[in-house]
């Protein structure tokens, strides 16, 4: 490894050179779908990014013959050591050259940091927080992604694997068709659970009128995922970053809020119009043109992605899906949009796949996280 330098990331300019490395590296791939430069640096400032509150992190670059060759990042999440009971260090935003001088020195570095401060465990790519892409893909390399999930050449799970690193947990996205009308059986459903439990869609026609219902809305994703692979609850300073970040740019059609009689929110489910093309030909950036072509992506499109959408566990199993599926599927089809991509999550979830069950699907991308104990 002698002629592979390790250096840690210190200046601002440094931490440009490590947002910018993947797009030299991907240069002309037409599957990966870049980050915006502005929210990657939002993320991995101290400064910026709330979840410093209860996370440590460091940054490194690998260089070759004084070239950029690979970067990493090593995140330990003191709440998530907390919470899962566990001394685990994170790793994240891992890109490489194919030379495995170069990933074994990254790796070297997190595995090294992570004795220094006592871990017994180093796994990922995981963020911060579950709100950062997460996941290594090791199926649907030839898929184009989606603007939550990560992209990597089909050498990188090779790499990790020989260095020692195993499989922890799989996340599994399917394409669905978008039917001609939302089959009767759904409408049915969910109907009769409005009925059942008292329940009402939130109506709206514009985005800020959810933004009541956001706190709320962040709360129940809170109780949902409470139980899932590594999920640290939001803090009050991370859902008021998420609100701001986030909620002027949601499409109030493809979003379904389900209220309880005392308006709380009981269930949702978010979509939007895909940016992945719109991504691709910003190239990472907002100016001069990037926000040209994610405009008129929000615009009119024939794809969606399904970000995100959560039950509260006293309303689960009670086929609450129904109700926002339902809605979300019809605004799909009254929009002219012809396919959705579902929301990433974990293989074993089975409930997380049955209201797509009555669709036509394909699994679309399978994304790993790996771990490597004892180090």
């Amino acid at each position: 490894m002698e002629n592979v330098v390790i250096k840690e990331v210190k200046s601002k300019a440094d931490l440009k050179k490590f947002i910018a490395f993947p797009d030299k590296l991907y240069k002309g791939n037409k599957y990966r779908v870049p980050q915006l430069h502005m929210f990657e640096k939002a993320t991995l400032s101290p400064k910026k990014n709330p979840a410093f509150d209860f996370c440590e992190a460091r940054y490194w670059l690998a260089y070759k013959d004084n070239k950029i060759v690979g970067r990493i990042a090593a995140i330990i999440n003191h709440k998530s050591n907390e919470i899962w009971n566990e001394k685990h260090m994170r790793f994240g935003w891992i890109d490489f050259i194919d030379d495995i001088e170069v990933s074994k020195a990254l790796i070297q570095a997190v595995e090294n940091w992570a004795k220094e401060k006592g871990m017994e465990a180093v796994h990922g790519p995981l963020g911060f927080s579950d709100m950062d892409l997460e996941g290594m893909l090791v199926e649907g390399f030839n898929e184009i992604g989606t603007q939550a999930t990560l992209y990597n050449y089909p050498y990188y799970p090779e790499h990790l694997e020989k260095l020692g690193y195993v499989k922890d947990v799989d996340w599994i996205q399917f394409e669905i068709k978008v039917p001609d009308k939302v089959p009767d059986k759904i409408k049915r459903i969910s109907s009769l659970v409005l009925q059942k439990y008292n329940l009402h869609v939130l109506e709206v026609k514009k985005a800020k009128e959810f933004l009541p219902y956001a706190k709320k809305m962040f709360h129940t994703l809170n109780e949902a995922f409470q139980s899932l692979y590594g999920f640290v609850p939001l803090t009050e300073k991370q859902i008021e970053k998420y609100t701001k970040d986030y909620f002027s740019a949601i499409d109030p059609r493809f979003v379904c809020f389900v209220l309880d009689k005392d308006d709380d929110v009981v269930g949702f489910g978010i979509s939007l119009y895909s940016l992945s093309e719109a991504l691709q030909k910003a190239k990472g950036k907002l100016f001069p043109f990037g926000f040209i072509h994610i405009l008129k992506a929000l615009k009119k499109n024939d794809k969606v992605d399904m970000l995100l959408q959560a039950v509260k566990p006293q309303y689960q199993n009670k086929g609450i899906p129904a109700v926002f599926y339902s809605e979300m599927m019809q605004a799909y089809i009254d929009n002219g949009v012809k396919t959705a991509i579902s929301s990433h999550a974990l293989e074993d979830n089975k409930s997380a796949f049955l209201m797509f069950k009555d669709y036509e699907l394909r699994q679309h991308l399978k994304r790993r996280c790996y771990i490597k104990k004892g180090i």
